[in-house]
């Protein structure tokens, strides 16, 4: 039975959860841009709800809403949601992202999403976390033409991917009018392969930010820039 993951100021419980608590949520809960001061939040294919539950921590917006498509871990994100110090504003719908679009007449100023249906060999991945890719495996045309049903005209969309992904991503959101706000690239470690790729979305063309992201410097000695991204989340940076 996995262990409740405990973080400076909420807990997120795991046990009914195929996706656990990784490192590629919460980098795109701490790294997300909230420039546009979101009054609504999206987060789609939200697993345990850490990264609605970031941003609740990081934000004010009102409305922080999240989708799940498998039972028990909408069940988990609920849970986790209500045992928050933001409930009030945390709610989570047990729904397939095309459900929702359908049934959604409002747009939202942010949209997120750690996406579990990676294009990439499943031979490194095993047993039920495979799964729960495969299963839920929902195509990047479909993660992006609905995102852009539902974001609003000043509205951003992040999310992270793997780094072989980046160009296919920025050019399949061009499609829909999506311009690349920032990027940013993660290694682990600084002669490894880049390993994902963090991307920012909006509807307005501007000059793009790249970033690039080291881990470690070596095993469990983490550079500057990575503990000051996860600082305010992390009980132990």
């Amino acid at each position: 039975m996995s262990e409740p993951f405990k973080f400076k100021q909420f807990t997120i419980h795991q046990d009914r959860c195929a996706m656990k608590v990784g490192t590629d949520g919460v980098l795109l809960g701490a790294w997300t841009s909230l420039e546009n001061n979101p009054h609504s939040i999206l987060d789609i294919g939200s697993g345990t709800g850490l990264i609605a539950l970031q941003l609740a921590q990081r934000s004010v917006a009102q409305t922080i809403d999240a989708i799940e498509l498998d039972e028990n871990a909408y069940e988990q994100c609920v849970g986790n949601f209500e045992a928050s110090d933001w409930s009030d504003r945390l709610f989570c719908y047990h729904a397939s992202l095309q459900e929702y679009v359908e049934e959604l007449d409002d747009t939202y100023d942010l949209i997120v999403s750690n996406p579990p249906f990676y294009t990439e060999d499943f031979g490194s991945v095993s047993g039920t976390r495979a799964m729960a890719r495969q299963e839920h495996s929902l195509p990047f045309e479909e993660l992006i033409s609905s995102v852009a049903k539902l974001l609003s005209d000043q509205g951003e969309f992040a999310l992270i991917i793997p780094h072989k992904e980046e160009e296919n991503i920025v050019r399949l959101a061009g499609q829909f009018d999506l311009f690349p706000k920032k990027i940013m690239r993660v290694k682990g470690n600084p002669t490894s392969a880049t390993k994902r790729s963090l991307l920012q979305f909006s509807f307005t063309a501007q000059e793009l930010k790249m970033e690039e992201l080291v881990i470690e410097i070596g095993r469990h000695e983490y550079t500057p820039e990575y503990q000051e991204l996860i600082q305010a989340f992390y009980l132990k940076m």
